[in-house]
């Protein structure tokens, strides 16, 4: 899917989506992550040109101005992140009214999970523990607007009891040999708290 630019380079990619699901899974193949309450943002650099992508391909880089800073930090000249746009509470959680209301864009930070290219390299082909390595190398322990998203290679209902007893929205589970693919996936699943 192409955004308004006939530069092959400026392409916007559909983001993976993941699919929903009742229950985790479990076993070796799959990692997890936190499912942060925040907007979906891909963030493409090139040179000196940012722009921050929504799940939609709309450019969000003027709202984000310290997530653009961020990537023009990055010690690379070309890259493409996936990541979670949150605003983050005084105690870590993430406050979607906050985010949804503006006011705090200043303050917005990219958990970035995953890394489509890199250098001019597609990595969309690559599995998933393999794109997740280069982007925390990439990323190193950065404290910045743009931070890498860990993952638990623990038993998935494990994971997702603990998230919900922390007051977190769920867990993204991901296959670990999985390819990046644009639209609704089988190998993201997302399991959200039933709403109480």
């Amino acid at each position: 899917m192409l955004l308004r630019t006939p530069s092959q380079k400026s392409q916007f990619i559909e983001p993976c989506r993941p699919s929903k699901a009742i229950k985790p899974p479990s076993g070796p193949l799959w990692v997890h992550e936190i499912k942060h309450d925040g907007f979906r943002l891909m963030v493409r650099r090139e040179g000196a040109r940012v722009r921050c992508f929504t799940r939609g391909g709309y450019d969000w880089a003027a709202r984000f101005p310290a997530i653009v800073q961020a990537a023009l930090r990055i010690k690379a000249q070309s890259f493409l992140i996936d990541g979670e746009v949150v605003v983050c509470r005084d105690d870590g959680l993430s406050d979607f009214k906050a985010l949804h209301s503006r006011r705090c864009d200043h303050d917005a930070v990219l958990f970035a999970f995953d890394l489509i290219e890199h250098q001019g390299d597609d990595l969309r082909n690559a599995p998933l523990l393999d794109r997740k390595r280069q982007l925390a190398k990439l990323l190193g322990k950065a404290t910045h607007a743009i931070r890498f998203n860990e993952h638990l290679a623990h038993d998935g209902p494990a994971v997702f009891d603990h998230a919900c007893r922390l007051g977190l929205e769920g867990i993204v589970s991901k296959r670990i040999d999985a390819p990046d693919r644009s639209g609704r996936s089988k190998t993201w699943l997302k399991i959200k708290e039933p709403a109480q």
